[in-house]
């Protein structure tokens, strides 16, 4: 019990390809507010959804080493492709710690959204080519909804609009338009749901909206993944009281690169001030 106390001072790691997974932390710190957060993003490398899946779990890795290195009580891959295609490697490499990524939140948030409609459901996942290609959502919601119908499509160039903090507009209206056109031949029923399937994503959610019509839900899997990681620390005994007296950093922000876009960006993903000598640039 000693070091269940002491280790619950330490701090939850997060890391993403960019800026996307600071939809992870948002909802982190709005569920677990005691807790304090270290976030890396590899913006030097970015976007992780068009490499391939070798590439993806070696970045993965060596993004996960610099967090565990650090001395982090938990280990979360706020990256649906990362969370795809390395998740069972990471596990293995850093076990016992923890480690939670967020394409299985998202696919039982899914389900319980289409619990109480029966017969055969129309779901439609937006992500990266590496998260589409890979079929880890389709696997996750066929694991628990065998009978759904759902339609992967890779919308890649929606993370750089991300990053570039162009969140709505004709441009963006447009983009997502001409992604979602490619459903018209293939989808053959409307829509019951549409799976933002990178954390790049939930802020364009509105303009998604605006382009495939009012009354579909979406499920944004930042928030089933806090619900995750309480359930987690609790198991575990790891969570720290949000009345706790504040030691250290409750917030430390890394990148690999241009610190100074990364507080531009990250500001606007967080609703936050962040200056630039708040982000601390590391190779890794």
């Amino acid at each position: 019990m000693k070091d269940a106390s002491r280790n619950a001072e330490l701090p939850i790691g997060i890391f993403d390809s960019g800026v996307g997974g600071l939809t992870v932390l948002s909802a982190l710190r709005a569920r677990l507010a005691g807790e304090h957060y270290i976030y890396l993003g590899d913006t030097a490398r970015l976007p992780y959804g068009t490499k391939s899946p070798d590439t993806v779990i070696r970045y993965s890795a060596q993004a996960s080493r610099r967090l565990v290195e650090q001395g982090v009580k938990l280990l979360v891959v706020a990256c649906n492709t990362a969370s795809a295609a390395a998740l069972p490697d990471l596990r293995r490499l850093y076990s016992p710690l923890p480690v939670i990524g967020v394409v299985e939140p998202g696919a039982q948030a899914v389900c319980r959204l289409l619990a109480p409609k029966q017969g055969e459901r129309h779901i439609l996942v937006m992500g990266t080519e590496s998260t589409i290609r890979g079929g880890a959502y389709t696997r996750a919601i066929r694991a628990l909804r065998p009978d759904a119908r759902i339609t992967g499509l890779a919308c890649s160039l929606l993370v750089p609009l991300a990053e570039e903090g162009w969140m709505d507009g004709p441009i963006v209206e447009n983009v997502i338009r001409r992604y979602l056109e490619q459903l018209d031949g293939e989808a053959g029923r409307p829509l019951d749901c549409i799976v933002l399937g990178c954390t790049h994503f939930p802020p364009l959610a509105a303009s998604i909206a605006a382009v495939a019509g009012p009354g579909i839900p979406m499920i944004d899997s930042a928030v089933t993944t806090a619900e995750a990681v309480e359930a987690e620390l609790r198991k575990s005994g790891l969570l720290r009281p949000k009345n706790k007296e504040e030691t250290g950093r409750p917030l430390r922000f890394l990148t690999t690169d241009a610190p100074e876009r990364f507080a531009r960006t990250g500001g606007l993903f967080l609703d936050i001030r962040l200056a630039p000598e708040e982000v601390e640039l590391v190779v890794i």
